[in-house]
Parts: structure tokens; sequence; C-alpha cells
């Protein structure tokens, strides 16, 4: 399943410290049978719709606690907007929180704090079915 390419991943968060846990839990890359990761840090909403705008993001994840634009709100103007937009996970709050997730049409949702085990299980599965949907380069 491995391509040229590195997977390109947006962590945004107005926390620095909750993008490095993103960053830290992930590694390199979530999965043995995944090409590398290349991360696009957005501490703003603005930065976040700039970066989607051009394209060529493969998965975004993005804070739901964030301020003052919550990545659950970002997330579904991006999925109204963008065509085909990318998958997009969600970090909520707490657990109870994850029927949010359902409202911004995020794909997948974890947790604060983050388990760096369970974010790479999530990633890495939202990974493979976008590498999987993605037309073959040659």
């Amino acid at each position: 399943m491995s391509s040229e390419r590195p997977l390109k991943v947006l962590v945004y968060s107005d926390d620095r410290t909750t993008r490095e846990s993103v960053r830290l839990a992930l590694g390199k890359r979530p999965a043995a049978d995944l090409p590398e990761l290349e991360y696009f840090e957005c501490a703003t909403e603005p930065a976040v719709i700039k970066t989607m705008d051009k394209g060529g993001i493969d998965l975004a994840i993005l804070d739901g606690e964030a301020v003052p634009a919550g990545g659950m709100g970002i997330a579904r103007q991006l999925k109204d907007e963008i065509f085909r937009c990318p998958p997009v996970l969600v970090i909520t709050g707490r657990p109870q929180d994850a029927w949010l997730a359902t409202w911004s049409r995020a794909e997948a949702a974890v947790s604060h704090p983050i388990d760096p085990i369970r974010l790479a299980e999530v990633t890495a599965e939202l990974l493979r079915q976008r590498v999987e949907s993605l037309p073959a380069t040659t």
C-alpha cells in the first residue's frame, strides 16, 4: 500500500502542546504499511482554510476544544465547502462528545487526553481509506 509521496496531515489547535501531542503520537508513520507523514500545523481557523484550499491534504486532525474557532465547526465548514474533502478526525473534549463529531461530519473522533495508541489506530485507518481512494499515479 505504500506510495512514493508522504501523506500530508493538517493538525489544527490553538494550543501548541496539543499539536505537539498529535505529532508525537503519530510519529513519522502511524503504521508500517503507510508512507511517512508530512505535517502542516495550523493555530488559527484562517490558516486551516488557506491550507485546505490549496489542496493536497490527506487528513485533517482538528481540535474540537480550540478557541475561538473549534475544530467541529471548522470540520463542518470544510465538508460543506471542499469538493471531495479529505477525511477529518476531531479531537473532542471528552468521550461523551463523540456525537458532536457526527454533527460536524468528521469521519472519526478521539478524545482528550490524547491516547497515542488510539490516535495512531484511527489515523492509520483513515489514511488507508484515503490512499485506496486516490487515483493511481504512474
